[in-house]
């Protein structure tokens, strides 16, 4: 196994701000404080972890965003195993693709590398990796425009959103590790910084609405679960993409619970339905393709605007030297849990440098 690395003393550590605290602003922000800068990190949410989200329920939790991740760069891997335990292998390598109807297409992928999930939710690896950050940490904190420090024109300071609207200054550098179009959006918000906006205009990132249910039925004598006996597929059908019964992952609840995502074409051409509309029409697709026609007694939707990136950056990330001003994100990659992860780590690494 990897071992983590000891914190090191930087003989000339910086004071740095990065904004957004999923996995690549952790990434970015761990790395950073362990080289022996000053780092504070500000997340508009009011935790951390981005699309490494979860959602509670009566019946269980659900894993609204990402739903595994894969580990392939020995990074990645070190990066995990300063929380030996916390992932655990999915039986998601046997997923089936599927047809409009439900007929199976292909029996499953090749299990050529374990899906692993945090435990007890997704969530829990990132209040595991913001824990060292939280004294300096500002969550439910939305920046609103970066500039130059009034009382010292070579460093930044942060304007915040809001009621209580604060001001945060004395900052080397900025780095942001937000959603493509939040970081542009900033960005362009900010006229010091602005022209770095046009670094973004070609990225692309489509939305996703996603389906909870929960079936407690089915915890039953001689009943295990509804429906089909696979616990994760892939779909051709027009509004489905993935479905995933949550209860099959190691680590929580027993109640049958099924995740479902929309496809990136069919939540595009219906993001601005309300969400019970979104849900019927979900909900009936669902029933189409894993033969569940019963009713749920939890079911609950949500729209990520910025879910999967059908067009990154094509680079790790973004770092003009010269500003002090940086941006990573899975965008930067693709849209893999590990993409953010790398993107992150090497701004880190740049800002560093």
């Amino acid at each position: 196994m990897l071992q983590q690395l000891e914190p090191s003393l930087n003989p000339k550590p910086k004071t740095i701000a990065v904004v957004g605290a999923g996995i690549a602003g952790l990434a970015c922000a761990r790395t950073l404080l362990q080289a022996g800068h000053l780092v504070s990190l500000f997340e508009a949410a009011p935790q951390a972890g981005g699309r490494m989200a979860s959602i509670d329920s009566p019946f269980g939790s659900f894993d609204a965003g990402a739903q595994y991740f894969t580990v392939r760069d020995p990074r990645f891997a070190a990066a995990l195993a300063t929380t030996p335990g916390l992932c655990k292998p999915w039986s998601a390598n046997t997923v089936r693709v599927l047809d409009e109807r439900g007929r199976l297409l292909a029996a499953g992928l090749p299990a050529r590398e374990p899906h692993w999930v945090p435990c007890p939710d997704m969530a829990a690896l990132a209040r595991a990796w913001v824990a060292p950050l939280l004294p300096q940490a500002q969550l439910q904190t939305r920046v609103a425009v970066i500039e130059r420090d009034a009382l010292a024109p070579k460093r930044w300071q942060l304007r915040t959103a809001g009621a209580a609207r604060q001001v945060f200054s004395g900052y080397d550098q900025v780095l942001l590790a937000l959603p493509a179009a939040h970081a542009r959006a900033l960005l362009l918000a900010s006229p010091a910084v602005s022209s770095l906006a046009t670094r973004l205009e070609k990225v692309q990132v489509a939305p996703c609405w996603t389906l909870m249910l929960a079936f407690p039925q089915a915890v039953q004598p001689g009943l295990s679960t509804l429906g089909p006996q696979w616990n994760a597929a892939r779909s051709t059908h027009h509004r489905i993409a993935w479905l995933a019964r949550e209860s099959s992952k190691p680590g929580r609840g027993a109640v049958e619970r099924w995740t479902v995502q929309a496809s990136a074409a069919w939540s595009q051409e219906h993001l601005g339905d309300d969400a019970a509309r979104i849900q019927a029409k979900l909900q009936k697709a669902f029933a189409e393709v894993t033969g569940i026609h019963a009713e749920p007694a939890h079911a609950q939707s949500h729209c990520w605007l910025q879910a999967q990136t059908t067009q990154p950056l094509g680079r790790s990330h973004i770092w003009q030297r010269a500003l002090g001003v940086g941006l990573a994100g899975d965008w930067c990659l693709g849209h893999r849990v590990e993409n953010a992860f790398i993107s992150g780590l090497e701004l880190a690494l740049a800002a560093n440098s």
